[in-house]
């Protein structure tokens, strides 16, 4: 296994993790009770889906810096930081880069989201909905040999992004379609 090889396995880790930390916000989201419903016990799931953001971000972190490691990837400090630039699939990966900061201020505003008051702090985390988006357009359109060859949707890599941009889809329409509701209510 070389560099890019292992790049594109955490990467596909991240949006694994996203795709459970998404759900698991729906769940929050919708006030399931764990209790009530399937397992039948108490079950912290706010602290899982606390756990899935870190492990995602920590995943969206190491996805870039495993190339810096690789001698065909030619990727510097700089691309990783602002791959506007970079030596590859530059708009693909900025893309990334903006998903990956936008997590990134997700993680950081939750650690206050005491102290800012829930309407900003919920302001804030709607933002993983963008980031989500653009983790997907990055997962998807990045060739993993970064040769700039054509996407194969086929390919087992990109059918997982797939089946969890399918996932996505269907949380952002439920969150909406929930949100709608609560505000004829209101």
């Amino acid at each position: 296994m070389n560099a890019l090889d292992l790049a594109a396995d955490i990467g596909l880790v991240a949006v694994g993790l996203a795709t459970a930390n998404l759900l698991l916000g729906l769940l929050l989201a919708l006030r399931y009770s764990p209790v009530r419903y399937w397992p039948h016990r108490r079950f912290n799931y706010f602290r899982l889906h606390n756990w899935t953001g870190y492990l995602a971000l920590a995943a969206a972190v190491l996805h870039p810096v495993v190339l810096l490691f690789s001698p065909t990837a030619k990727f510097r400090v700089l691309d990783v930081v602002y791959p506007v630039h970079s030596p590859s699939q530059p708009l693909e990966n900025t893309i990334g880069a903006v998903g990956f900061y936008l997590i990134l201020i997700v993680v950081v505003t939750s650690y206050f989201r005491l102290r800012m008051g829930r309407r900003l702090w919920k302001a804030f985390h709607f933002a993983i909905y963008a980031a989500a988006a653009a983790l997907f357009w990055h997962s998807i359109f990045t060739d993993p040999l970064l040769k700039n060859s054509p996407v194969d949707p086929f390919d087992a890599e990109k059918a997982f992004v797939e089946i969890c941009l399918l996932l996505f889809a269907v949380i952002a329409v439920i969150r909406w379609r929930r949100a709608i509701k609560k505000a004829r209510q209101a």
